[in-house]
């Protein structure tokens, strides 16, 4: 039986429209997750929420324990997980407002927590990981994209670098050149442990600003989060449109 956990990042810390059914601590052999797992019903289908960056979104991407956060799911169930984050685009057809759901991934971040098997093996395990998301969840999504009539990207590369700060303008014309469509801080190594752990994974990108260089002035703040609260409208109309489908 499938059981969904919906990850929110930036701009969703929490969902007003679940009705909340309980609220559960977990702890896991890596420390504490980022937040409760809190289990409602969303469009009458139980769901668990977990906030990436905390309740109050003050973990940042670099600080985020991953490997927490994806055990605890698995631990109580979960099966398929919906990522939500905060991108900036890169490919002209993202800009801000505009809703992606990548199916690649490139990794520039150093120094996570990145995998679960690296203690006490039997042997040394590798995943493959040529198709980060689960192409069915993703077509899931893309299906819900087409019954709520929302305009999205339906793929594109997500560069998932380490943060804090944001990118300068030559290394977004360089992640340009490697083929990012998009960049975010925290699809890695969320992704690749859902792997280790069989969960199947999908990421919806909201497009918040334009990548360093790619806007007509530099980025502010106040950009970001007017993105956000627009944006996030039709993120919750998609999840809503996706629940009816698993």
């Amino acid at each position: 039986m499938t059981k969904l956990a919906i990850i929110g990042g930036t701009g969703l810390t929490s969902i007003d429209e679940m009705q909340i059914v309980s609220n559960e601590t977990i702890a896991t052999p890596y420390g504490a997750p980022s937040s409760s797992l809190v289990t409602g019903k969303l469009a009458n289908k139980e769901i668990i929420f977990l906030a990436r960056h905390g309740n109050d979104h003050t973990i940042p991407p670099h600080k985020i324990n991953y490997r927490s956060n994806i055990w605890a799911l698995k631990s109580v169930g979960v099966t398929d997980v919906i990522a939500v984050a905060a991108v900036g685009g890169i490919h002209e057809d993202i800009p801000p407002g505009r809703i992606a759901i990548p199916d690649q991934i490139i990794d520039y971040t150093y120094s996570r927590k990145h995998t679960y098997f690296e203690d006490n093996l039997s042997e040394v395990t590798h995943i493959d990981f040529t198709h980060p998301y689960n192409e069915q969840l993703r077509q899931k999504l893309l299906q819900a994209v087409i019954d709520c009539n929302l305009d999205a990207y339906n793929e594109g590369v997500y560069g998932a670098t380490q943060g804090p700060r944001l990118e300068t303008a030559a290394e977004i014309r360089r992640m340009q050149i490697d083929g990012c469509d998009m960049v975010g801080m925290t699809g890695m190594p969320e992704a690749s442990l859902s792997k280790e752990l069989g969960l199947n994974y999908a990421c919806c990108a909201l497009s918040v600003n334009w990548a360093a260089g790619k806007g007509k002035s530099e980025i502010t703040m106040q950009e970001i989060e007017q993105a956000i609260e627009v944006g996030m409208v039709s993120v919750k109309e998609l999840l809503v449109s996706l629940l009816l489908k698993v």
